[in-house]
Order: structure tokens, then C-alpha cells, then sequence
């Protein structure tokens, strides 16, 4: 088997790994109502950056590097608590209002957000794909929400604001580091910026309830930090260097399938004939978008 088989097949494992780390999350809140979303994600968040902060060390990746530039240390601060806190926030958010199925696919629009970002910044070039896309992907944000009948709402309001916002921080989380991806190493970065978002949600909501713990719980969080964060990070970190980054977006497909198909086995999850064309109608705009990859302008390039 060659690098790039090889590669290519653990980055669609941690994109399956990613999908069903909302599951775990799920069964958390179905556990003991006092695990709300903003609790497991700041524990979710320091532990996994102390584990990789540590990694990093260990591996002389000098992650103190990072604090000597002040306008690097402003980024990786503004990556922690404008790219992860919306992205993992109201992603689990979702996740106990509704299912971790949902939360995937409305977090699975992100790309669009970057999209229109580049466009009004001129840093990409219009093309007539990106709009018939884009439209593909918030006519299965419709149907999902409202099964076609403009009458009702079937995923609650709360829900779908939070979905919206956590694909808003797909967008945030990609393009806040795009400075300093190149001058340091992805898991520096990271570490930081999870740590640091996590520190920032103890300081705004410093409670930490009183759980009776029992070993469904410590097997749930091991599975949201170890299958959700560290695993699937390090793998697909390591992909990119032998697959290309169209390539992994096509991968990304296999989150919102995996979580669809573990709410399903798992929490009996029943959807509908509109659940599902809106799913498949999302998901191939993003792959629609993948296959074909815009091309930047000169400023984007520098």
C-alpha cells in the first residue's frame, strides 16, 4: 500500500471518527441533564490542548515559540476563541437540542461561509458554481428545517441559529490561522488555540457541576477527547501531507454519513424522506464545490 492510499484512508477514518464523536457527546447529555454543551466543551477543549501541547513538546516542536511575535500570539488567540469556541460550542449545542446528525450536516455549510468570505474580500473569483451550489446547500438547510411546509418548523429554533452559527465557525476556524499555518506546526496551533478557548469558557461560565460519575460517563468523554479531538487530529494532520486539500473536503463527507447512520443505530433516530434529500442535497454542494476548486486571485495568493 502506497503513502498516499494509506493517508487517504486514515483521513476518511478521523472524518468518521469526527462524525461519531457527537454521539458520545449525545449520550453525555442523555447521561444526567447537569452535562450541559459549554461544560464538555471547555473540558473537551483543555484537556485535548494540554495532551497536545504536551505531544508537542515532546516532539521538539517548541509550541513557546508561538508567544515571542505578539501579532502571532493576538492570531492563535483570536483562532481559540472566534474559530474553536463557535465550531465546538454550538456544535454540541445542536447535538442536545436536537441530534449529532443535524449538528454535522448544518455544520457541513461552513464552506460556503469561507466562500462568500473570499468573494467579498476579491481574494477569489466569482464563478456561477459557487452561487448554484451555495443555493443547493441552503435549499437542504430548508427542507431539513421546515420539511418543505412554510407553515412549520420542524428542527427547533434554537437548533438550526446554533447550527447556522456553528457553520459560521467552520468559516471562522479556517481562515483566522491562515497567517500562521505555514510558520508553525498545525498541532502548535491547536494546542493553543484549545487551550486557550477552553480557558476563556472556565473564566465566562467558571461552574462545574456535582455528577455522580460512573464509567458510561468517563467512557462517553474519552470518546468526545480521544476519537473526536486527538486521534482524528493527528491523522488528518498527517494526510495533508500526501493528499491534496480537494481531497480531504471530499473526505469530509464521511462525518455528516457516519453521524447519520450512528443516530440511527444508536438513538433510533428515525429520518424522514425530507431529512434525507436535504442531507444529500447539502453534502453534494460541498463535494460539488470539492471537486471543482475555485480559483484565487493574485492577492489571494500572497
Amino acid at each position: 500500500m502506497n503513502q498516499k492510499v494509506k493517508w487517504s484512508i486514515l483521513a476518511a477514518v478521523a472524518c468518521v471518527f469526527w462524525g461519531i464523536s457527537g454521539l458520545f457527546g449525545k449520550s453525555l447529555f442523555n447521561s444526567n441533564p447537569l452535562i450541559t454543551p459549554i461544560f464538555l466543551t471547555k473540558i473537551r477543549m483543555v484537556i485535548s490542548g494540554i495532551i497536545i501541547l504536551l505531544f508537542a513538546t515532546i516532539t521538539n516542536q517548541k509550541p513557546f515559540t508561538i508567544w515571542k511575535n505578539k501579532k502571532d500570539a493576538i492570531t492563535v488567540s483570536a483562532y481559540g476563541l472566534f474559530g474553536l469556541v463557535p465550531v465546538q460550542l454550538f456544535y454540541f449545542m445542536v447535538v442536545k437540542e436536537a441530534n449529532a446528525s443535524i449538528a454535522t450536516v448544518l455544520q457541513f455549510v461552513g464552506p460556503f461561509f469561507v466562500i462568500f468570505w473570499m468573494l467579498i474580500t476579491k481574494q477569489q473569483v466569482y464563478r456561477n458554481l459557487d452561487l448554484i451550489s451555495a443555493t443547493l446547500a441552503f435549499l437542504g438547510v430548508f427542507l431539513l428545517a421546515t420539511h418543505g411546509n412554510l407553515q412549520t418548523l420542524t428542527l427547533s429554533p434554537g437548533a438550526l441559529f446554533f447550527g447556522i452559527l456553528s457553520a459560521v465557525g467552520v468559516a471562522t476556524n479556517t481562515l483566522i490561522p491562515r497567517r500562521i499555518i505555514t510558520s508553525y506546526p498545525t498541532v502548535v496551533i491547536t494546542g493553543w488555540g484549545l487551550l486557550i478557548a477552553g480557558i476563556a469558557l472556565f473564566i465566562f461560565d467558571p461552574s462545574v457541576p456535582k455528577i455522580s460519575i460512573t464509567w458510561g460517563m468517563v467512557i462517553d468523554l474519552a470518546g468526545v477527547i480521544v476519537i473526536g479531538t486527538l486521534i482524528p487530529f493527528q491523522w488528518m494532520a498527517g494526510a495533508l501531507r500526501y493528499i491534496s486539500p480537494s481531497t480531504a473536503s471530499l473526505l469530509d463527507a464521511f462525518e455528516p454519513i457516519s453521524a447519520m447512520i450512528g443516530s440511527v443505530i444508536l438513538f433510533n433516530l428515525i429520518l424522514s424522506p425530507m431529512d434525507i434529500i436535504g442531507s444529500v442535497m447539502i453534502i453534494g454542494a460541498v463535494l460539488l464545490v470539492s471537486l471543482n476548486p475555485p480559483r484565487l486571485t493574485k492577492k489571494a495568493h500572497r
